[in-house]
């Protein structure tokens, strides 16, 4: 198998993956991932991305608590009974603790240029979120050809403060997702993609 075929059995057999094994994962191997990450693309090569690494589940307790404040109001406000709201918080809890590895993705604002017009300045902080994002697929794709697996959630984008709160991260990094990272305990299977043609437009 020759390494372009190698790249695309990486791709097509990557799964997002939420359920993992308790065994801890080499940190040489969370290294690479980490490295693979800071190789992604970025707006004006600022590198703005900020990873906060927990490994410790007292850790990610302490986030998935934080964060579960915001939830369980908004599931409240939506009408849910207090044992639902509770029963929720409880898997949600559960999911975010439940991987040896967890990657926060920030962007980190000290980095990011300030402009008094409004759109321009809204431009930077997304330009800013778009580079993160890339390096999270990067690090996916180094979690799988490395043997791992691997799921994203954007839960710490909802409260980007509760998270650099309880992790007591530096002001300026804001919290966008986080990678739960491991070796896989499930095999989930393909979802399929919408067809090209219902989502390429070719100009021209």
């Amino acid at each position: 198998m020759n390494n372009k075929t190698e790249f695309w059995k990486v791709v097509e057999d990557r799964r997002s993956v939420r359920q993992f094994r308790t065994q801890p994962v080499e940190k040489t191997l969370i290294e690479k991932i980490l490295q693979t990450g800071t190789r992604a693309p970025n707006a004006h090569n600022r590198q703005s991305w900020r990873f906060a690494v927990l490994t410790e589940q007292d850790d990610m307790v302490r986030m998935a608590e934080a964060m579960g404040v915001d939830f369980q109001q908004a599931l409240r406000d939506g009408g849910m009974s207090p044992d639902e709201v509770t029963e929720r918080a409880r898997q949600r809890v559960a999911r975010l603790t439940g991987a040896p590895v967890v990657v926060v993705l920030c962007v980190d604002t000290d980095d990011l240029d300030g402009y008094s017009d409004t759109n321009r300045d809204t431009g930077e902080y997304l330009m800013a979120v778009q580079s993160a994002a890339l390096a999270g697929g990067h690090m996916l794709l180094a979690a799988q050809a490395l043997g791992l697996a691997g799921a994203w959630l954007c839960g710490p984008l909802f409260a980007p403060e509760r998270v650099q709160s309880a992790l007591n991260l530096p002001a300026s990094w804001r919290a966008q997702g986080m990678l739960l990272i491991g070796y896989a305990d499930e095999s989930p299977a393909f979802r399929e993609r919408k067809p090209l043609e219902e989502v390429v437009q070719w100009i021209g």
